[in-house]
């Protein structure tokens, strides 16, 4: 059936359990997986050139820092299940796109994601990356709760 699983995670509550509902259903079907952590870009609020230097470092530090933690605990799930798994980090505007090319790119043959990551103001300013996917994606796409 599925051997490729892609597990887009944001390191929220909502996001850990379907990594582990993932994992566990990719065991099922003796799929590998890849567990993607995509983070935002920097956007200047200064513009002097010291501030811009030292706010992007920063942002950078913080955004390596939130996808190592992220993704480390995807690795910890799946090597205690026994499933293969790779990581990537990557940088966007667009999670949603980035997780449909990612899925191509790596030759992912099913998307496991959460119903929603992020919630209150940012979730309806930004909708929901997961109904992007969906309508967006060319492979399937399995939602959990």
């Amino acid at each position: 059936m599925y051997k490729h699983i892609l597990l887009p995670t944001d390191g929220s509550e909502l996001s850990a359990t379907a990594v582990r509902a993932g994992v566990k259903f990719a065991k099922e079907v003796g799929a590998r997986v890849t567990a993607l952590h995509v983070t935002a870009p920097f956007h200047p609020t200064e513009l002097t050139p010291a501030a811009l230097t030292g706010h992007m470092q920063e942002h950078d530090a913080r955004a390596k820092e939130s996808a190592q933690q992220t993704l480390g605990a995807v690795m910890e799930v799946a090597r205690a299940a026994g499933v293969p798994c790779a990581t990537a980090h990557r940088v966007s505007n667009s999670p949603y796109e980035t997780i449909i090319a990612l899925a191509g790119e790596a030759g992912c043959d099913l998307i496991f994601m959460a119903s929603h990551g992020r919630r209150g103001m940012a979730a309806l300013l930004l909708g929901s990356e997961t109904n992007k996917v969906l309508t967006h994606s060319k492979i399937p796409v399995l939602v959990t709760r």
